[in-house]
């Protein structure tokens, strides 16, 4: 189910986002200090491409991991969650689309807060 889950969400608009997590990566590597912050957008623009099978768990929850969160909201992560928001908007019209929706809603609250957490 999740093979299946995972090629209907590409085609219908995980790969339109997870273009956004690329281009902020790109944005983020330009500076040497960003590197860690791109190279986490590329992980998480992978997860954007395929969320079902996939569970995020907290792994960080140190001082770093909070200041970096915040550097993240203010410099790119609200974009990605209002994007995957009205994603999931759109995907909720539909019953066949709720399940979709609550993969992007996963995925907008991730776009917040991306430090400190690992893809499984």
């Amino acid at each position: 189910m999740s093979c299946l889950g995972n090629i209907i969400w590409f085609i219908f608009g995980g790969f339109i986002n997870a273009i956004g997590w690329f281009f902020t990566g790109i944005v983020w590597c330009i500076t040497i200090v960003g590197i860690p912050i791109g190279l986490q957008c590329f992980k998480m623009a992978g997860l954007q491409l395929a969320p079902f099978g996939k569970e995020i768990v907290e792994t960080d929850n140190s001082a770093t991991s909070f200041l970096l969160n915040i550097l993240w909201i203010i410099f790119g992560g609200l974009a990605l969650c209002i994007a995957n928001l009205i994603s999931a908007f759109f995907l909720c019209i539909t019953i066949i689309g709720i399940p979709f929706a609550v993969q992007s809603l996963k995925l907008a609250k991730l776009s917040l807060m991306p430090f400190g957490k690992e893809v499984r």
